[in-house]
């Protein structure tokens, strides 16, 4: 296997969620969430698909207001699966509205 910038995972932007099955980042190319698969496959099951979709939803609605549609066409790293939270509404590299967070947090 050649060099795989998701398998690497470095921690270049803010990160939002990591597990045992993904982790969630600003992707740096675009700056919106993007959920990236543990696993260096671009083709994930129905069911770890799903759950890695979930996944991203359920983070994206804790910290950003808008609402959102998943990407996952995966232009720039076709050969891991990853896909992105983009705003419904928004042309797709504009970066999410942040929830407001309670003073002293």
């Amino acid at each position: 296997m050649s060099h795989c910038d998701l398998c690497e995972a470095a921690r270049m932007t803010e990160w939002f969620h990591e597990d045992d099955l993904c982790w969630i980042a600003e992707c740096e190319v675009c700056s919106v969430p993007m959920i990236v698969w543990k696993v260096h496959d671009p083709s994930p099951s129905d069911e770890v698909k799903a759950s890695l979709h979930a996944t991203l939803r359920r983070v994206v609605e804790a910290l950003f207001v808008d609402e959102i549609y998943i990407d996952d066409n995966m232009r720039n790293i076709p050969d891991h699966y990853h896909a992105h939270a983009r705003g419904r509404g928004k042309w797709g590299s504009q970066p999410l509205e942040r929830r407001p967070t309670p003073l002293g947090s």
